[in-house]
C-alpha cells in the first residue's frame, strides 16, 4: 500500500540526512588529519610525496573516465599545499586560506543573480487555493 508524505516531512528527512553525512564527514576528517600528522611528524612523507601521490590520484580517476583532464603542475602544488596546511596544523595560514576563500565565494554570489524559487508551506499554499477561484478547466487552482 502505498504511503503518502508531505512535502515538509520529506525535506525534512532530507535535511536531517544531510546532518548525519555532514557530521560523519567531519569526523572522517579529523581522523585522517590526525593519522597524518603523526606519519608527517615521523618523517614518513613530505610535500614531494604528496605531490606524486596527487598525480597518481588524478591518473587513476582520468582512466576512469571520472575526470576529463589531468591538472597542471601549479594546480597540484596548489592542492598539496592546502592538505600539507591541514596535516601540519597551520592555523594562521589556514585562517588566511579560509578568508581567500570566503571572499571568493562571495563575489561569485553576487556576480551570480539567478532568480530563486520560493516554496511556501503546505498549509499556506492550502489556504490560498481555498480563498482562490477555479482558474483552469481542470478544476485545479493556479497559484502564482
Amino acid at each position: 500500500m502505498p504511503m503518502q508524505i508531505g512535502l515538509e516531512e520529506l525535506l525534512s528527512m532530507l535535511v536531517g540526512r544531510m546532518d548525519d553525512i555532514t557530521l560523519d564527514g567531519e569526523n572522517q576528517k579529523s581522523k585522517f588529519n590526525i593519522m597524518m600528522r603523526i606519519l608527517y611528524k615521523k618523517g614518513l612523507f613530505n610535500e614531494a610525496d604528496v605531490i606524486e601521490s596527487l598525480r597518481a590520484e588524478n591518473k587513476i580517476l582520468l582512466e576512469l573516465g571520472m575526470i576529463k583532464n589531468l591538472p597542471d603542475e601549479n594546480a597540484l602544488k596548489a592542492a598539496a599545499e592546502n592538505l600539507l596546511l591541514w596535516i601540519k596544523g597551520d592555523q594562521a595560514e589556514i585562517k588566511k586560506s579560509i578568508e581567500k576563500y570566503q571572499k571568493q565565494i562571495e563575489e561569485a554570489a553576487r556576480q551570480n543573480n539567478s532568480p530563486k524559487i520560493d516554496v511556501a508551506p503546505a498549509g499556506i499554499l492550502n489556504e490560498l487555493d481555498r480563498l482562490g477561484g477555479n482558474n483552469n478547466n481542470s478544476g485545479r487552482k493556479i497559484i502564482l
